[in-house]
């Protein structure tokens, strides 16, 4: 595991102890040198299970939050996986890890160029272009999952209308007070079931 390891080591082990997520997930993360995700200024800070800043006032997201959505979409290897908010790039790393096929749209010119260059110096292949997360990115469609790293009202129709029937969205809802909300996708886009899982704070979807 090289740099780091022993850091790696400990937060899976917390990990563990905070959240329900599988073996698999868990492995995941810790595989993601979380410190090649934030300034060199943070490094040291890298495997606190917490946020950090990462510039255009967005942050990375804390490790728990990471296993804990990763669980709830369950991707399988190969699995196309649609995600809004691109931010550093870490989140996405934790996907292809589990082998999802994933395809990320970022709001931010220069934090989408920097993530697609990181991403690739790591040898993860992940898709990122910059846009409006409203819209999804439809070129590739249909996705068997998608996932917001970042707050909405409610979850774009066009992010609904872009996963197959039967597929999971994960997001924070809410604009003051957010919940972290899973739902099953229907056969016309509609949402078939609706679950939560706690009170969560993301910064606004842009």
């Amino acid at each position: 595991m090289g740099e780091y390891a022993t850091e790696r080591a400990r937060l899976r082990e917390r990990l563990a102890a905070r959240t329900d997520a599988s073996d698999r997930v868990l492995d995941a993360v810790e595989r993601v040198p979380r410190h090649e995700f934030v300034s060199d200024a943070r490094a040291s800070e890298a495997y606190a299970d917490r946020p950090l800043p990462i510039g255009d006032d967005q942050t990375i997201s804390a490790p728990h939050m990471v296993a804990v959505m990763c669980d709830l979409l369950a991707p399988e290897p190969g699995d196309a996986v649609l995600e809004i908010g691109t931010g550093c790039g870490y989140h996405a790393a934790v996907m292809a890890e589990l082998g999802a096929d994933v395809f990320s749209v970022e709001y931010h010119d220069s934090l989408a160029d920097e993530a697609r260059a990181r991403l690739a110096r790591l040898g993860y292949d992940v898709r990122v272009r910059q846009g409006d997360g409203r819209e999804g990115w439809p070129d590739h469609a249909p996705y068997d999952a998608a996932y917001l790293t970042c707050a909405a009202s409610e979850i774009p129709g066009a992010v609904l209308d872009q996963t197959r029937p039967g597929g999971t969205v994960v997001a924070p809802v809410g604009r003051g007070s957010q919940r972290l909300t899973a739902v099953t996708v229907g056969e016309d886009g509609e949402i078939r079931d609706r679950t939560d899982h706690g009170g969560v704070r993301f910064v606004p979807l842009l």
